[in-house]
């Protein structure tokens, strides 16, 4: 088949149609990546300086604490022993008083034949841990 139409064909004009700018030419907004970067590795850097001194804080506790209960430990130990003999005492005036129709019973006699000091080993259990409590 053959074209039989006649006709002009569109074509571009003398020299040439004129250039087309697509190059995107937008202004500069912003730091650049060095300076991103660089401000983001500053940021770290403070961080890691709170960071640390957050630890040295933390420490400085850890050791004042530590040491603190170190001067502690004497008055502690004496609060206990003094609670120990006021148990005891109490103990011995129990005894003394459920054992009194026992011809011979000494209260408060260490029921070892040694002499070294043995302690007495008194449990604090509380009332309502205790065997045959009855809540009212």
């Amino acid at each position: 088949m053959s074209n039989t139409t006649t006709g002009t064909q569109d074509l571009p004009p003398k020299g040439g149609y004129s250039t087309i700018h697509y190059e995107r030419r937008l202004p500069k907004k912003g730091p650049s990546g060095l300076a991103m970067f660089a401000m983001c590795g500053g940021i770290m850097a403070y961080g890691w300086y709170k960071v640390y001194k957050g630890l040295d804080e933390r420490r400085e506790l850890d050791r004042e604490h530590a040491w603190s209960r170190i001067h502690l430990v004497p008055m502690l130990i004496a609060e206990a022993d003094r609670d120990e003999y006021r148990r005891k005492m109490a103990a011995v005036e129990r005894e003394r008083e459920i054992m009194k129709d026992v011809p011979g019973w000494e209260a408060g006699k260490s029921v070892y034949n040694g002499k070294r000091y043995v302690p007495d080993v008194i449990a604090n259990v509380p009332l309502h841990q205790q065997p045959g409590f009855k809540k009212d």
